[in-house]
């Protein structure tokens, strides 16, 4: 095979492969801004290292915290973003809770899975 045939069928596996991963990330970026959005207009209180938050103070600080794990791509899912960013403090690894009007406190992690179950739930009923 050529030089020129080779640069060809690289440039073609390249653009199939960005391709492909393409759509996932972007469901991943809408599923994270939605779960985010979702969060900072809950009216919920966030805690995290002990104290309660208001939700737009949740709101940015778990945007803050995606900023540092896609600038290092470490995210590639909604599922990985609750796992491993919005789930417990990076600093002190104690899990972060949500607190609903009339509800007990929970677990973020249980809060935002529910949230992406019922994101998914809409887009699935949606879909043709």
């Amino acid at each position: 095979m050529n030089r020129v045939a080779r640069c060809g069928l690289l440039l073609a596996l390249l653009l199939s492969t960005s391709a492909h991963a393409e759509p996932e990330n972007a469901t991943a970026q809408r599923e994270i801004a939605a779960l985010l959005h979702a969060l900072g207009t809950s009216q919920c209180a966030f805690f995290r290292n002990g104290t309660w938050h208001d939700s737009a103070e949740a709101e940015r600080h778990l945007k803050r915290k995606l900023d540092y794990f896609e600038h290092r791509r470490l995210l590639s899912t909604a599922d990985a973003f609750i796992d491993d960013a919005a789930s417990r403090s990076s600093m002190s690894g104690k899990a972060y809770q949500v607190r609903c009007a009339g509800k007990p406190a929970q677990a973020s992690a249980d809060w935002l899975r529910q949230k992406l179950a019922e994101l998914r739930q809409r887009e699935a009923d949606a879909s043709p």
